[in-house]
């Protein structure tokens, strides 16, 4: 079993930045996948950014590209979301996500989510 517990979200001006954190414990394996998705009141789930846990290459949504950065920290088994100038089409609950077989479509485990709210 994996657990993953988000962190950092909360309130800031249009143009400002926030990190966002995953710590990932319990079962680990050995290239999985790691997402970000965030989900708006009333729109689809999307998935902003990932990468693979052994990997260099990154994958950002349109919407985050300029803008966001995913990143690991392999000392502290922790996943960030570097999000910059900040737009108030940014608002949602953001999630991290793991997929186990790496392939970055199958997202066994999620976190509990964490808010982000940009004001205009």
């Amino acid at each position: 079993q994996v657990q993953l517990v988000e962190s950092g979200g909360g309130l800031v001006q249009a143009g400002g930045s926030l990190r966002l954190s995953c710590a990932v414990s319990g079962r680990t394996f050995s290239n999985y996948g790691m997402a970000w998705f965030r989900q708006a009141p009333g729109k689809e789930r999307e998935r902003v950014a990932a990468m693979r846990w052994r990997g260099d290459t990154k994958y950002y949504a349109d919407s985050a590209k300029g803008r966001f950065t995913i990143s690991r920290d392999d000392a502290k088994n922790t996943v960030y979301l570097q999000m910059n100038s900040l737009k108030p089409e940014d608002t949602a609950v953001y999630y991290c996500a793991a997929d186990p077989t790496g392939a970055l479509r199958d997202y066994a485990y999620w976190g509990q989510g964490t808010q982000v709210t940009v004001s205009s």
